[in-house]
């Protein structure tokens, strides 16, 4: 039952993340009338919202006040580095676009309206800032691996950026660096929004087009990024683009794959494991892919070493050089 209500607590969690419910539960928590009153919505709606978040123990009652649970408090308080709120609202979005999969699972080919093939749309504006969170430990993990702090003035291409959380990461570990990402438009303006943040937009500069035809250049970069882009991407199109990379890159320079990778058998962190049906539900030729793939594709475009690095999150990274 819990796997059959699933929609349900996706729902719930993404209604109180939108409406600020979880903000208004900090310190000593409140009732029902009282969290309506903070944010405007129904006392109808702030009952049944509590009732559930109660129910999946998101918030704890007692003696009529409701309070957050210290997950809840870690990962659901808008403003907070691991805010994964914007998610919640994300799935929340989406619960009607998952209602057509058996028509995905039938034909082979995406059902959902929104796809990761449009330039600009209203999909990129809530899912860019929503997923910079996911990938926050694992940019921090990564810098810390590379010693980024103390390796000099070094430069990187990040195509496929997004919000710009690798670059911001790394440009505040290293003052010397400097970093570029490769996006859409509409997404690189994000980007810049986001990395302003940081302090240090004045050492990260966009590129703005097509990754799939944009030229990456040639020995311009120490390091590369192609953070969960991999996935959207057929096997043709990513040996393509991993081949742009090796051109890119300096002479002993790295190329860093961030991704939902699963085990040549295909078993794997669960979440990654379910991101295969919300792939064949908005690509055309994506997929949850497996080690042996990236091993393969990597070989073919000229990298010589592989190394497969499990991440706290349900990514993986892939160092190639």
């Amino acid at each position: 039952m819990q796997l059959i209500t699933g929609g349900w607590a996706a729902a719930i969690l993404g209604s109180a993340a939108k409406h600020g419910v979880f903000d208004a539960l900090t310190g000593e928590g409140d009732d029902a009338a009282g969290v309506a009153n903070k944010t405007g919505i129904s006392h109808r709606g702030a009952q049944a919202v509590l009732d559930g978040l109660t129910g999946v123990g998101l918030v704890t009652l007692s003696e009529g006040r409701y309070t957050n649970t210290p997950e809840a408090s870690a990962f659901l308080i808008k403003g907070q580095p691991a805010y994964l709120g914007g998610m919640a609202e994300v799935m929340t979005g989406s619960l009607a676009e998952w209602g057509t999969l058996p028509t995905a699972v039938e034909t082979g080919s995406p059902s959902a309206t929104t796809t990761t093939e449009a330039a600009d749309n209203d999909f990129w504006h809530v899912l860019v800032p929503a997923i910079a969170p996911l990938s926050l430990p694992v940019a921090r993990m990564t810098a810390e691996r590379l010693g980024i702090a103390t390796a000099g003035p070094v430069r990187w291409l990040d195509v496929g950026g997004g919000s710009g959380i690798w670059s911001a990461v790394w440009l505040e570990a290293n003052t010397e660096a400097t970093g570029a990402q490769l996006d859409w438009p509409v997404v690189n303006t994000i980007a810049k929004q986001f990395v302003t943040k940081f302090s240090v937009a004045d050492r990260f500069e966009t590129i703005d087009g097509d990754f799939h035809t944009v030229d990456f250049g040639s020995a311009n970069y120490d390091y590369a990024m192609y953070g969960n882009i991999a996935h959207q991407e057929t096997p043709a199109n990513n040996v393509a683009i991993f081949r742009k990379f090796r051109k890119a890159l300096k002479p002993g320079g790295t190329l860093l794959i961030n991704d939902f990778v699963l085990n040549d058998d295909r078993t794997g962190h669960p979440f990654a494991m379910m991101f295969a049906s919300q792939l064949l539900l908005a690509t055309t030729g994506g997929n949850s892919w497996c080690q042996s793939d990236y091993r393969t594709w990597l070989g073919e475009a000229g990298f010589e070493s592989v190394d497969i690095v499990p991440t706290p999150s349900p990514a993986t990274v892939i160092f190639a050089s």
